[in-house]
């Protein structure tokens, strides 16, 4: 068997892996220098922005301190003389009255003999028709139904007195479909259902009919506190072929 050559070694080896280890020990030895650089001006970066943070308080002795400015010195405003006349009020003087003007019948009533007197309203004619004073009016506020989303508590929710039988539509009874159709329904105070929303369907073809039985439904109202209130219930309507 013929002998392979053997690569270069000794001087040759070293001399042909010089420049790569070289290289690559320069690259190493610069990148720990520029890490070693990096952290420490990083380090007194952070260090003076936790300085610059930091508020300076002098604490000053009683013995430091100058006397209190003296009060006698203060600068006060000169007061100013006004020597404009001044007009004499003309409003509330009493005027002297002769005794012959004064008749001697004249009497003040008192307060408690004020407040005994009854005002007297007149009639008011306009026309010949007199003006008759109705009292006011109340509007009642209307309530406004609960939101389909909205939670109701309730204490005794509606109970179904009288409910029909949906009719089955005659094109799915052809096609024989059947399916199941689940209507929200909102019931007011009286019992009667004012509202109907489909809320799941399988067909669609039994959503109006699942509807007007909905509406014909008659129930108990709902209870909160003693007293009726309106909430929405689920009626699940189910169609199924005999």
């Amino acid at each position: 068997m013929a002998k392979k050559p053997l690569g270069p070694y000794g001087r040759l080896e070293l001399k042909s892996r010089y420049q790569k280890y070289f290289m690559l020990g320069l690259i190493i030895s610069l990148s720990f220098h520029f890490f070693g650089i990096g952290s420490y001006f990083l380090v007194l970066k952070l260090q003076e922005t936790d300085e610059d943070n930091i508020p300076v308080v002098r604490i000053l002795k009683y013995s430091e301190m100058g006397p209190p400015p003296s009060i006698a010195e203060a600068d006060v405003a000169p007061a100013v003389n006004v020597n404009t006349a001044v007009a004499k009020p003309s409003v509330g003087i009493p005027v002297p009255v002769p005794d012959a003007d004064v008749s001697p019948e004249a009497t003040i009533a008192s307060q408690t003999e004020l407040s005994k007197q009854v005002s007297n309203i007149p009639e008011v004619s306009s026309g010949g028709d007199k003006v008759e004073i109705q009292q006011d009016i109340k509007v009642e506020q209307k309530e406004e139904d609960p939101s389909f989303d909205a939670f109701i508590p309730v204490e005794k929710q509606p109970a179904v007195i009288s409910q029909p039988t949906p009719k089955y539509p005659e094109l799915a009874q052809r096609a024989g479909i059947e399916g199941n159709v689940w209507v929200k329904i909102l019931v007011d105070k009286e019992g009667k259902p004012k509202k109907a929303v489909v809320v799941k369907s399988d067909a669609q073809v039994f959503d109006n009919e699942a509807i007007e039985a909905a509406m014909a439904t008659k129930f108990t109202p709902a209870v909160m506190n003693n007293g009726p209130v309106a909430c929405w219930v689920v009626i699940p309507y189910r169609f199924k072929l005999k």
